[in-house]
């Protein structure tokens, strides 16, 4: 997209699906590490066998409302998928196709992502609840929100711009960005695991902490939590070069200069947040700002991926402006 392409209704609508589903995102962060999971009981459209909550405790409230903003993210998607789809349908040529795929793809995860939610309820997999199986849904209601993220992120880079064609790919570049993927969701999954376990078996202290990871006594979540923030440097540093060396292998496309940019910022700020978060012992707040740059180095992650991935030939200001009311 030149500097002279107005961004359209609908690239600025779906940027905002994607900001408002961060916000959501955090807002589950927040609902978790409160401890309000439970909020509604085991029951699930209902909250406590209730349409509206009568006599609220905090939790309740907590957890309705957690409700509440993630039925709206699933209209907001809705809207989205239907928005994209009509402007590909309109056109004579698929200028479009790959933007209404990425919307109608977003749509399906965040179905799933009710669901995946609406499980952990159903089956006691939340608050201090422990379960054999928790550890198995939290991991699948990770790796489907960082999914559901990664394609609002690209509806809404495509909208952004024009046609979106495959370039020929390197299968070095191909191997190597596949091996940052893999260690980013290894990495991410160990935080999901360490964040459960800081909440099922909090620590006093720092001390408390490690002699809880390496007493032979302990549950294996306590003992597989040293492996987050070894995972995390680990992938922290290979993302870090390999940010700096997209950056030359397609020096002479701005669009992954821009979010390799990114993405070397977002680790070096995550690391460093990280071990604060750590020596802090995880306040809430910390958790929810570590979770947001988490998801703004993924989105970086992607972005970049897919500017390697795509190119974007010149098309005719009409080809790119996508609102089909104008």
């Amino acid at each position: 997209m030149t500097s002279s392409t107005p961004i359209s209704n609908f690239a600025k609508y779906a940027w905002f699906a994607l900001g408002y589903n961060l916000l959501v995102i955090l807002w589950g962060v927040f609902l978790r590490a409160s401890y309000s999971g439970d909020g509604c009981g085991q029951h699930w459209l209902t909250c406590g066998g209730e349409a509206i909550p009568s006599a609220p405790q905090l939790k309740t409230i907590i957890e309705f409302s957690h409700r509440l903003t993630t039925a709206f993210a699933g209209i907001v998607v809705f809207v989205l998928a239907v928005w994209a789809f009509a402007n590909w349908v309109s056109r004579r040529y698929p200028a479009r196709e790959k933007e209404w795929k990425f919307a109608l793809l977003s749509l399906f995860f965040i179905i799933a992502e009710g669901a995946i939610g609406g499980g952990l309820v159903l089956t006691g997999n939340t608050a201090a609840n422990w379960t054999p199986t928790r550890p198995i849904w939290t991991i699948g209601h990770l790796i489907n929100t960082f999914i559901l993220v990664a394609f609002l992120s690209l509806t809404a880079w495509s909208a952004s711009g024009g046609k979106l064609v495959w370039r020929s790919v390197k299968p070095k570049v191909k191997l190597i960005l596949a091996v940052c993927l893999a260690a980013i969701l290894l990495s991410a999954i160990s935080g999901s695991m360490a964040a459960l376990t800081n909440m099922l078996f909090p620590s006093q202290s720092i001390a408390d902490g490690l002699a809880k990871d390496f007493a032979e006594s302990s549950h294996y979540l306590l003992r597989l939590r040293i492996l987050h923030p070894i995972s995390s440097i680990l992938t922290g540093i290979l993302l870090f070069f390999v940010a700096g060396w997209m950056k030359k292998e397609y020096s002479d496309d701005a669009n992954v200069a821009k979010w390799s940019k990114f993405l070397t910022i977002f680790v070096v700020i995550q690391i460093i947040f990280g071990a604060a978060t750590l020596l802090l012992l995880a306040p809430i707040v910390m958790q929810l700002i570590h979770l947001l740059l988490a998801d703004l180095l993924w989105i970086s992650f992607v972005l970049m991926t897919a500017s390697a991935m795509f190119e974007r030939p010149e098309l005719p200001v009409s080809a790119v402006e996508p609102d089909i009311a104008h």
